[in-house]
């Protein structure tokens, strides 16, 4: 009986080891197994290189309304975020003290021509006697000098009682220009014009035509260059399109109005590599204030082939792209590349990938770096709106 159940356990141990092995078998198999994963090829579209700069909107004239003498504030004579007109009183400040500097200046002017008038009498007289020999010349001299002193007198005189007038001329202050001004930073009955007190009192702004100033690195600088060279376009809109420039604002909504680069500083900045631009636009109802963020898009290569692949196969991190690539041996490669802009739903890639290599379009939680995969071609249909990255 006892060997009837050791023969039994050991039939039974034996089917176990069996059936263990059976299924690590079929484990293996599976494990070996590779994956279908979508993928599509890298193709390329006709359509321009389009790119996209950041910046900041500008009046086209932006003056800063500063008290250029002291006192206190006794008027303010515009509205607040208003329109302002050439040569509009808007401030105007206490102009008793100065008031007083012009009488003092107006009676040094009369003790000076008093002292003149006093001088020319003395020269009429000693002049002829001196020429009778009647008085000696050192008189006629003295009598001379008098005079030429007491003539510029008169005239030191006359130009402290005009610095007088100009600097009580200051206690009314006009806007240069006609435009839009700002809040006030100084309220009636404050002293102004010496620190910490203000001394810019506001600004006025000509935005019919609004400024926007951006950089860009020395690489796209070139790039800009080679394209009106090759074109024959000049980024001032003379001879050529002005639809080249347009202005985006920060919720991605454009500006009506297309625009010009109408500047280039002279030199590149050595500390930063980049060298800074100015485009202007028309802005006839003022809807663009200064100040603005602005994302200025420019074309910057003319229509040919670019690299394509649809968006959804990027990865990115940290502002760095990167696609899962899958090679000639359908094994899984992990590749950088730099991105330009978007055409529809497709990524415009400048480098790092070649036409016709296979990147994942999908399963990249499942998909690592060298592993083997069944790549499934799919074709990707692409909506042609374009845009920019």
């Amino acid at each position: 009986m006892r060997r009837l159940q050791l023969i039994t356990i050991g039939l039974l141990g034996s089917l176990a080891i069996l059936l263990t092995l059976n299924s690590c078998s079929g484990n293996k198999q599976r494990q070996a197994m590779p994956l279908e994963i979508p993928v599509v090829e890298v193709k390329t579209e006709n359509f321009p290189l389009i790119q996209d700069f950041v910046g900041q909107t500008y009046g086209y004239f932006d003056i800063s309304i500063r008290a250029r003498v002291e006192g206190y504030l006794e008027g303010v004579h515009f509205q607040e975020g208003g329109r302002v007109k050439k040569g509009q009183l808007l401030y105007t400040i206490d102009s008793a003290p100065f008031d007083a500097k012009v009488a003092e200046a107006l009676s040094r002017v009369a003790e000076a021509k008093t002292r003149l008038v006093q001088a020319q009498g003395d020269y009429a007289r000693i002049k002829p006697l001196a020429e009778s020999k009647a008085v000696s010349m050192s008189d006629l001299d003295a009598a001379t000098a008098s005079l030429g002193a007491a003539e510029a007198g008169v005239e030191a005189a006359e130009a402290q009682l005009k610095f007088a007038n100009i600097e009580k001329g200051y206690c009314k202050i006009y806007s240069p220009i006609s435009g839009l001004i700002g809040r006030t930073e100084a309220k009636t009955s404050e002293f102004v014009g010496r620190d910490p007190n203000p001394v810019v009192l506001n600004a006025v702004s000509r935005i019919d035509t609004i400024l926007v100033q951006f950089t860009v690195s020395e690489m796209k600088y070139l790039e800009f260059v080679k394209y009106a060279k090759t074109t024959g376009r000049i980024y001032k809109g003379e001879g050529g399109r002005r639809s080249d420039i347009k202005l985006l604002f920060a919720d991605d909504s454009e500006h009506p109005y297309q625009g010009k680069i109408d500047f280039i500083d002279r030199n590149v900045d050595p500390t930063t590599g980049t060298i800074m631009l100015q485009a202007s636009f028309p802005n006839p109802d003022y809807t663009v204030r200064p100040g603005l963020f602005a994302k200025i898009r420019a074309i910057v290569d003319e229509a040919s082939d670019r690299m394509v692949i649809p968006q959804r196969c990027l990865q990115e991190l940290q502002g760095q792209y990167n696609v899962l690539v899958v090679n000639d041996e359908n094994v899984v490669e992990y590749r950088s590349v730099e991105v330009a802009q978007t055409h529809g739903d497709l990524q415009v890639i400048v480098s790092g990938l070649k036409e016709g290599e296979k990147v994942l379009l999908e399963g990249f939680a499942q998909a690592r770096t060298g592993m083997t995969i069944v790549p499934k071609l799919t074709e990707f249909q692409s909506v042609t709106k374009q845009t920019t990255k």
